[in-house]
């Protein structure tokens, strides 16, 4: 093996393998007409086409043979007619395919790189480009020579490509000066980059570690991260105590600073203080405003008179009458109908089995005799095209139902705009953040009856805030809870289980008269459980084969033998094994056509939402996008936008909500005892509708039942129904 530097350079012909967020990369140098070699290193942003020069080092790879590893790597626009020709033709400028880079340079030659740049009106001498093309040629070619500086500007700072890419669609031209002049701006702007990110730029700019702007950027992160556990408050010492941990300074030295920034947050209206029971506690200004005005607006809608008088009497006395029919409610379902008749907003919550879709249906014949106008709307496509299935009515999702507008990055229906109904019934509740509450009920108007249905015992929402569990224990909104369990749901093992499992009682796996719709396997190595999943989904397993294809496997958490993350990887290798052409690394993540994936933010751009799960149809190596089929939805994701994507043959119990699997298959362990709660493990249970199959410890899963102590989340709404409290 030769160590000597050497200096070589090429025409980029194809990539083997590239990693889209750190620019490592594999690729085919050539170097003459008949002579290539290959290239390895860490090389973002250069396309095939590309002129390059490399500085490195041969080396006698083991299995791939003589190869160039390369340290540095100059980029010189193409000059040659085969050169041009893959660069243009390579996906890198939109509006420029294979086809049409074949006619430009057939038709300008070597010169086709000065017309584009300098009299692009040219380029309709070439047949079948016109006006728009030719702009849109334009546009890319200006935006590719504006990145490829301000690239070399942030990966000299310490920013992957990924992210350069990013920070430059957010701030354009201005990206370098923005960031010079505060680069913790990163955190807040762009979904991806944290703290420790935006820090690491600011340290290599020259920003003190007791800077100012870092003090308060550290403040604002330390709040942000509280949203993680689902808090919508930090209690002020504990915020103190935990940015002075994450700016690595000690208390001396920070405690001033630490002071001041507080204060310009608050005076700049950055940050809200509430005091309440002698402790005081600091949350961001926009989450205090979408509690408090989440509040206001629920006490608004029950202080104004409905719309409709119904004759509740006539009404009581056919429901009564109507217990013999097809369509019959027991008198906990009948109060329940009462009281969203009555009340203009009101809560209905109940486990599996107690009935409460069949109360919905009854609900909606009763506003269809009175001629009412309702929406029926839930938080997930899954949930609403359940709700769908249940009423024969149509349901949308609560993000399409407020219709996102991203031109304007807000929704259309708002105070301004209501939504023309007279009834909105929102099912699966539970799921509800306080920002998607505030949002939903902006848009109602006043006369409305506004009724959740939920199960509150059911993990809170994935989202900061506890909106439901808040409502019911403030005692200010009507509620019922369903307790009884139909007849026909107890043949059910996960039903009779999710109740046991509620009660905190173990799960039991089999009783006379019912069905074998649960399965516990135990297993006390989690190191099997890949074994166990590989004899199920290769139909070889003696007790559960998953012939269905609506299968999941559910997780409580991320990390470890028995993650998400690992499992993933096992899972891809056993349902989707095969390597193509079309696949992309990302982070330690390989993607590959036909992988099941899951979005993990909100994007209204792109009209998909954190929890939506997908299938990868195409991936455009050439063109760097990722094309996925979300319920009929395609959606395009560039290379960069990859952070949006997991996979999604394992997601985490949280992530499940909304949602109903054919069968849920759910490993637990005593590495999982951190997350080992009775509401996870009864979500978990009650995503499975045909089989529930458990695998692990017995150990974890009775510890798991017996623990019903939950985290308490830092949310004030309780106070704000209930109590005239407000911030300072």
């Amino acid at each position: 093996m030769s160590q000597a530097q050497q200096e070589i350079q090429g025409i980029v012909d194809k990539f083997l393998f590239q990693s889209a967020d750190s620019g490592y990369c594999v690729f085919v140098l050539q170097l003459s007409p008949n002579d290539t070699t290959v290239v390895t290193g860490h090389i973002p942003s250069i396309n095939p086409g590309e002129q390059v020069i490399l500085r490195g080092s041969w080396i006698m790879h083991t299995k791939f043979g003589r190869q160039f590893q390369a340290t540095e790597c100059k980029k010189q626009l193409p000059s040659s007619i085969l050169g041009l020709k893959k660069y243009l033709g390579s996906g890198l400028i939109k509006g420029i395919g294979k086809v049409y880079a074949q006619k430009m340079v057939d038709h300008f030659g070597v010169a086709i790189l000065d017309i584009i740049d300098k009299t692009p009106e040219r380029l309709a001498e070439i047949e079948g480009i016109g006006p728009k093309r030719i702009e849109q040629i334009t546009t890319a070619w200006h935006d590719q020579k504006e990145i490829s500086t301000i690239m070399v500007f942030l990966q000299d700072k310490g920013i992957s490509p990924v992210f350069a890419t990013k920070i430059y669609k957010q701030y354009r031209q201005e990206s370098i000066a923005l960031l010079q002049e505060n680069p913790y701006r990163l955190a807040e702007d762009i979904w991806g980059i944290g703290f420790k990110s935006a820090d690491k730029v600011a340290q290599n700019l020259g920003f003190q570690k007791d800077s100012i702007k870092r003090i308060k950027a550290g403040i604002i992160h330390t709040i942000s991260q509280a949203t993680n556990s689902g808090h919508l408050y930090v209690e002020l010492e504990e915020l103190k105590k935990q940015t002075i941990e994450i700016l690595e300074l000690s208390d001396t030295d920070i405690e001033a600073t630490l002071k001041v920034g507080l204060h310009e947050l608050y005076n700049s209206e950055k940050i809200k203080l509430i005091s309440h029971h002698n402790h005081h506690f600091i949350s961001l200004a926009q989450y205090y405003y979408s509690e408090k005005g989440l509040a206001n607006k629920l006490l608004a809608l029950m202080a104004q008179p409905s719309k409709h008088t119904f004759d509740l009497d006539q009404i009581y006395q056919t429901l009564r009458a109507d217990s013999t029919e097809a369509i019959s409610l027991n008198e906990d379902q009948q109060h329940a109908i009462m009281t969203c008749l009555q009340h203009k907003v009101s809560v209905i919550t109940g486990g599996p089995g107690t009935g409460k879709t069949t109360l919905i249906k009854k609900l909606l014949h009763i506003l269809d005799q009175q001629n009412v106008m309702y929406r029926l709307a839930a938080p997930t496509g899954r949930a609403a095209k359940r709700m769908m299935e249940g009423t024969r009515r149509h349901a949308s999702t609560l993000h399409r139902l407020l219709e996102f507008d991203p031109s304007s990055m807000s929704f259309v229906h708002n105070e301004q705009n209501a939504l023309k109904l007279d009834f909105l019934i929102v099912d699966e509740a539970s799921m509800i953040d306080t920002f998607l509450a505030h949002a939903l009920v902006k848009a109602l108007p006043l006369q409305s009856h506004l009724i959740f249905i939920g199960d509150v015992d059911q993990l809170p929402s994935v989202g900061a805030g506890n909106v439901l569990k808040d409502m019911i224990e403030s005692k200010k909104i009507a509620s019922i809870r369903l307790k009884h369990i139909f007849r026909q749901a107890q043949d059910s093992l996960i039903i009779i289980n999710a109740h046991k499992i509620n009660r905190g009682e173990f799960p039991v796996s089999q009783l006379p008269d019912t069905k074998r719709d649960f399965i516990f396997i135990k297993e006390e190595k989690p190191e099997n459980v890949f074994d166990h999943l590989k004899k199920m989904y290769t139909y070889q397993h003696p007790r559960c084969r998953l012939e269905s294809s609506d299968s999941m496997v559910l997780v409580p958490m991320n990390r470890g033998i028995v993650g998400t993350i690992k499992l993933n990887q096992d899972l891809q290798q056993i349902i989707n094994p095969h390597a193509t052409d079309k696949q992309i690394m990302f982070g330690s993540t390989l993607y590959k056509i036909n992988d099941k994936v899951m979005q993990i933010r909100n994007n209204y751009d792109k009209a998909v939402f954190n929890g939506d799960i997908g299938t990868i149809q195409d991936i455009d190596v050439e063109g760097k996008t990722v094309h996925v089929l979300f319920d009929n939805h395609p959606v395009e994701y560039g290379f960069d936008e990859l952070n949006e994507l997991v996979l999604a043959y394992a997601i985490s119990i949280h992530k499940s909500q909304g949602s109903e699997y054919d069968i849920a298959i759910i490993p637990v362990f005593m590495q999982h005892f951190m997350l080992l709660q009775r509401n996870l493990i009864y979500t978990a249970i009650t995503r499975a509708k045909k089989l529930c199959v458990f695998i692990g410890q017995p150990k974890a899963l009775a510890m798991a039942v017996k623990n019903n102590k939950t985290i308490v989340r830092k949310t004030f709404l309780q106070e704000f129904l209930t109590t005239d409290l407000t911030c300072r």
